[in-house]
């Protein structure tokens, strides 16, 4: 059974920085597509970042050269480094992983990101103050 566990949310005044951090259990497909989410009240769940097994990494047009997704694989755990955070950032942010096809999805469509994910972990709040 899938397992993902984020930690690392917390309150920031704007231009601040967090690292979140999602614990992976039970994942044991080599083929993978990890990604970072956010839903903001009111909104709908929007792709922040995503990484497959291969390296390629992509980014919402909204945080390119703002956040970064990496993945520990010894640790087991994916991260999203958060600099220069705003104000309209303030979401639950939430983890999602699922066989690498969702990613290359991502690539050949972009579409709506969340479609392609089965497996998500439950969440964990951000709040940027301006």
């Amino acid at each position: 059974q899938v397992q993902l566990v984020e930690s690392g949310g917390g309150s920031v005044q704007a231009g601040g920085s967090l690292r979140l951090s999602c614990a992976v259990s039970g994942y044991t497909y080599s083929d993978y597509c990890m990604g970072w989410f956010r839903q903001a009240p009111g909104k709908e769940r929007e792709g922040v970042a995503a990484l497959d097994s291969t390296g390629n990494s992509y980014y919402a047009q909204s945080v390119r050269g703002r956040h970064t997704i990496s993945l520990d694989n010894a640790k087991n755990t994916l991260y999203l480094q958060l600099i220069s955070l705003k104000p309209e950032e303030t979401a639950m942010y939430y983890c999602a992983a699922d066989r690498g096809l969702a990613c290359r999805k991502i690539g050949w469509y972009g579409g709506t990101w969340r479609h392609y994910f089965d497996y998500w972990g439950q969440g964990i709040q951000v709040t940027v103050s301006s």
